[in-house]
């Protein structure tokens, strides 16, 4: 059987049998709620007699109409932000009215409906529809051609189910004032995850300015203290900078009451690495005096410290040395007598887990700023030299030790430090200092 049949001067196109069930079989390679399409269903109607360009035409048809809904269904306020149309798509019928099928294709690739591989494949195949359906006057479509705009659209688009929907931001803001929110970190982090990075900016900074304002219930802050740990960790750095900018505008404004309320969200999620190296002397210059102040007072130590440890680990490079200092001699405490405790090594109780804690985290500058306390602090040499002082003082040195990060110089110096045997050596080092 020939493929091409001349009859009356035009070329009617003739599919051999079996190239014919190949091409059927291929159109049914859709979902199965798919396979009752309308247009799916007449392109089925039409390649069996034969009409290669009206395949292409209907085929066509069915995937605009297959991502149609699928936007519907993930999001059209938020496919509205990424294309930006002409007028906004409220209705499935503004999709034929207001939009091309290039914009089509693009938005639905923007909000995570298909794949990149897709959209460009899409593209191929919009235009063979344009070509070969849209212009009558083109040369007619070879078999190859329309089998291969047939498997493309069922590989990427009709074969595929619905993508998730994305959550409605202001819906779900309203959801997390309310006792039916979900406070469960998988759901959060499943809700936030799947959001695209407009949303996820978006909740952002909503989330952000609502917390640091005054008409945020109670309620509603509860939820965001909750949330915003679970979101930081999804945002890109991007996002995370634009916060910590908003940050540093509120300490130029001077409004007290804002900056607190942004610091104590931004503590939550260790947000202050963002924060411009200005707005963090102005935070930690005052907490650390605050310490510094109190030495040996106990309960305000401890505040002290849970403050600072609240404020991360990112302190000035100017501030360093102070910080060490501080939770060293806090840590360290000093010798006394007590008629009600046998005891002579008195201490923050309070402080001291979280001093201990802090010293984990300490990055080879602020093992350096250790040793150069030990060096040069009169007060901190003059309590080691009792035992027990001594002896918290090595444990804080054995803390540093165990990170391979630390340079030579300064493991050297602590490893006589810790080492029982090697005291007196270190007491005359300190001489010559």
């Amino acid at each position: 059987m020939r493929d091409i049949i001349k009859k009356d001067s035009k070329a009617e196109i003739v599919i051999p049998a079996d190239k014919l069930e190949y091409l059927q079989r291929e159109l049914t390679n859709v979902r199965e709620e798919f396979a009752n399409n309308k247009y799916v269903r007449e392109a089925i109607t039409v390649l069996a007699a034969g009409g290669l360009r009206s395949t292409i035409g209907s085929y066509w048809n069915a995937v605009v109409d297959d991502l149609r809904k699928k936007i519907i269904h993930r999001s059209l306020d938020l496919f509205n932000k990424e294309i930006n149309p002409k007028k906004e798509i409220k209705t499935y019928e503004d999709f034929q009215n207001y939009l091309t099928d290039f914009e089509l294709i693009d938005g639905a690739y923007k909000i995570g409906v298909i794949s990149w591989e897709a959209q460009k494949l899409l593209h191929q195949a919009r235009e063979t529809r344009n070509i070969f359906d849209g212009h009558p006057d083109s040369s007619d479509p070879t078999l190859f051609k329309v089998f291969n705009m047939i498997a493309d659209c069922n590989r990427y688009v009709l074969s595929q189910d619905y993508p998730l929907t994305i959550i409605d931001v202001n819906q779900y803001i309203l959801t997390m004032d309310t006792d039916t929110f979900n406070k469960n970190e998988i759901a959060v982090e499943q809700a936030f995850t799947d959001l695209p990075e407009i949303y996820k900016n978006e909740m952002a900074n909503r989330l952000f300015t609502l917390y640091i304002g005054d008409s945020a219930s109670t309620r509603l802050k509860s939820s965001i203290e909750f949330s915003y740990p679970v979101l930081w960790k999804v945002i890109s750095k991007e996002i995370r900078q634009q916060i910590g900018k908003r940050f540093d505008k509120l300490m130029v404004e001077g409004n007290s009451e804002f900056i607190d309320k942004a610091n104590d969200l931004l503590t939550l999620v260790e947000g202050l690495r963002y924060v411009s190296s200005a707005s963090r002397k102005i935070l930690f210059e005052p907490a650390i005096k605050d310490l510094e102040d109190n030495l040996d007072n106990w309960g305000s130590e401890g505040k002290a410290v849970q403050y600072l440890q609240r404020l991360g680990t990112n302190i000035p490079t100017e501030l360093l040395r102070r910080f060490v200092s501080a939770l060293t001699l806090t840590y360290v405490g000093y010798k006394g007598g007590s008629a009600q405790y046998s005891r002579t090594i008195f201490y923050s109780n309070s402080a001291a887990p979280r001093v201990s804690e802090m010293f984990e985290n300490f990055d080879n500058s602020s093992a350096e700023a250790f040793v150069e306390t030990i060096k040069t602090d009169e007060k901190l040499q003059t309590r080691i030299r009792h035992v027990g002082q001594l002896d918290r003082l090595r444990t804080l040195a054995n803390i540093l030790l165990n990170k391979p990060e630390i340079r030579d110089d300064t493991k050297d110096f602590l490893e006589v430090l810790v080492d029982t045997t090697k005291t007196k050596e270190f007491f005359i080092s300190l001489k010559g200092k």
